[in-house]
């Protein structure tokens, strides 16, 4: 039986990497169904994502095993995973739940290779959308008094079920420093791409009123430094002088859709390599 599998990795530049990746495939026994590279000179570093297969007896866990020395000899962040894994993932939500919506449908008829384990919200206005998905759907409401105690709460959540990424799927609260770093490249978030314009309530309102347009959504991983990580997908869509407030919001609603489900889909790939605040995405 051949299994399928995807090695990610990011060193610094230099000759022979190439060379040494496809020459321990080939050692292993495996073959290169795709591969996509990409050296940075502005950063000096290089990023590759190879999808391979093998037959048994390889496994996952030889493959980590024996890929450690190549790993070693060119300083290499580096994963190898099974591609048929599905990605343990928790959506969190406030009152907002187009992307909700979107992703879980998305995963219900297999457009995203994920499994949603958990539905998080500061509120309880989507617990029947969840309970209709068959998903568990988790309460935990946020003050300024209990903001520690609610971020604790989700950590023991994410660690209780192995999840490996967290989405903001339009959860309006701000994120501490200290979960960005628990976090960090595990947590992807959406946001209107007016920012840094038009901040506060009714951004597209505030949109139409100067005349803008473009519509546009960014997802992007979270950092410490609000709404500024590294960014992996943005969507946008034109509009004219015609268009009301509410069209606008209907337009944003659906890019925002868009745009993070491509995200989560690519992220879930192992498709997303993080360059310093910027990202290589080999979609």
């Amino acid at each position: 039986m051949t299994d399928q599998y995807v090695l990610t990795l990011s060193c610094p530049d230099k000759q022979g990497i190439v060379h040494a990746v496809s020459s321990y495939l080939f050692i292993t026994g495996c073959n290169i169904e795709d591969s996509q590279q990409f050296g940075d000179r502005d950063t000096g570093l290089f990023f590759m994502r190879v999808h391979f297969s093998a037959e048994s007896p390889v496994t996952v866990d030889k493959l980590r095993a024996s890929f450690a020395a190549v790993g070693d000899s060119f300083a290499m962040d580096w994963e190898i995973h099974r591609a048929d894994e599905r990605m343990r993932v928790v959506l969190m939500v406030s009152k907002f739940g187009h992307c909700l919506n979107d992703l879980l449908f998305r995963t219900r008829i297999g457009a995203l290779p994920v499994d949603i384990v958990a539905v998080v919200s500061n509120h309880t206005d989507f617990a029947e959308l969840a309970a209709s998905y068959g998903i568990p759907f988790h309460h935990i409401p946020v003050t300024k008094g209990n903001k520690a105690e609610a971020e604790a709460r989700l950590l023991e959540l994410v660690r209780g079920e192995n999840v490996e990424l967290v989405v903001l799927a339009r959860y309006m609260q701000v994120i501490s420093d200290d979960l960005c770093k628990q976090l960090s490249g595990k947590i992807i978030n959406i946001h209107h791409s007016f920012l840094p314009s038009f901040k506060g309530a009714k951004p597209y309102h505030q949109a139409h009123a100067r005349g803008v347009k473009l519509i546009g959504a960014t997802a992007h991983y979270v950092t410490a430094d609000l709404d500024e990580g590294p960014i992996i997908e943005q969507e946008v869509e034109r509009v004219g002088h015609e268009v009301t407030p509410d069209q606008l919001v209907g337009i944003g609603r659906d890019v925002e859709c868009q745009a993070l489900a491509r995200a989560v889909k690519w992220h879930a790939e192992h498709r997303i390599l993080l360059n310093g605040r910027r990202t290589v995405v080999f979609a």
